[in-house]
């Protein structure tokens, strides 16, 4: 920023690639494109334009180590479409997607295990149309089983900068937000894999 409070060159020149990206971007992809300045500078850019957009009707934000601009929270309901369709998940998928946030990467046996019943592929298949969870490589073990983990998707629907700021057990319940998943999301939260007095009770999910 200048003296009069006004974004310089280069904080103009993250703004503009910003806007333009199609996708939200990383540091470092937003130095190669500027012509390989130091990533360094980029953070400084970022942060300088974070605190000019703080007031305003979007906002500069970091999810998964990638910037893009936002809506302002308390603006967003404007530009919310009256026929939007809420995306509603089924428990087993909310089961799944909280197994996998909280303890990525996993594989389909690991999530079965900690649910405590079969996870179908049709579950999976609905996080991953989402966007919500990836493919995220192959566990090294006999049988090389897939392993899965969150997107940045993810973490932008929900607001998240990283996993790190997942909600503990307490804030969950404080929010109310443990019903109807609860039983399954302290499971999620708890669980140890390597922990031989686990409940391995076997089951499937309702069609």
């Amino acid at each position: 920023m200048n003296a009069q409070g006004e974004p310089g060159m280069l904080e103009r020149a993250v703004e503009a690639t910003l806007f333009a990206a199609e996708e939200p971007m990383t540091v470092e992809a937003l130095a190669a494109h500027l012509g390989g300045i130091e990533p360094s500078e980029v953070r400084e850019a970022l942060a300088l334009l974070g605190q000019h957009y703080a007031a305003r009707g979007v906002h500069l934000v970091e999810r998964g180590k990638r910037w893009h601009f936002e809506t302002a929270p308390d603006l967003a309901h404007l530009l919310r479409r009256e026929k939007e369709q809420v995306r509603r998940l089924s428990r087993a998928a909310t089961e799944v997607l909280a197994i996998i946030a909280y303890h990525e990467p996993v594989s389909r046996a690991e999530i079965e295990s900690i649910r405590g019943v079969q996870t179908s592929a049709g579950t999976l298949d609905v996080l991953m149309e989402a966007g919500w969870i990836r493919l995220a490589g192959r566990r090294e073990v006999p049988g090389r089983p897939v392993i899965y983990a969150t997107t940045p998707e993810f973490l932008d629907h929900f607001g998240l900068e990283s996993r790190r700021d997942l909600p503990g057990i307490d804030e969950l319940r404080a929010a109310g937000l443990l019903d109807p998943v609860d039983e399954a999301m302290e499971a999620a939260m708890r669980f140890d894999p390597d922990d031989p007095d686990e409940d391995d009770e076997e089951g499937s999910d309702a069609p």
